[in-house]
């Protein structure tokens, strides 16, 4: 396969996109255990049906990081690989992309298991919400 400019300009709305939505879902989830501590805070205790959540969240918070990680490596790489077709090292640029390539396979991948993740921790509310509801009765 030729590599060109075309091919990694392809990339370039595609990552910045992508770590947006990355961005918006840490921002999300940051503001969620923030009013879960202050929660903590203020009333001292933590109910134990929480702790599953907060492991859950430990785990989505470290899921993103690595997920947001894997995609600005991907968007360096992107970037290099810019750099060396300028410099005509057509085989290195190769390399290069294919190293972008994978790392944003991998933070897609990552982003799959958080979602994966997420949807366990809305399992967890419906479980409380229908025990609840069991109590009401």
């Amino acid at each position: 396969m030729e590599i060109d400019y075309t091919v990694t300009a392809l990339m370039f709305p595609a990552i910045p996109l992508i770590m947006t939505v990355y961005s918006n879902r840490f921002h999300t989830l940051s503001a969620l255990i923030r009013k879960l501590h202050d929660e903590y805070v203020f009333e001292k205790q933590i109910p134990p049906e929480w702790e599953k959540q907060l492991h859950n969240l430990n785990g989505r918070t470290n899921l993103l990081k690595y997920t947001m990680g894997f995609a600005c490596f991907g968007f360096l790489f992107n970037m290099l690989t810019v750099f060396a077709l300028y410099l005509d090292f057509l085989i290195v640029a190769r390399l290069i992309f294919a190293g972008c390539c994978l790392c944003m396979i991998i933070s897609i991948f990552l982003f799959l298991q958080e979602i994966r993740l997420s949807n366990k921790a809305l399992k967890f509310h419906l479980s409380d919400m229908k025990s609840m509801k069991d109590d009401l009765n």
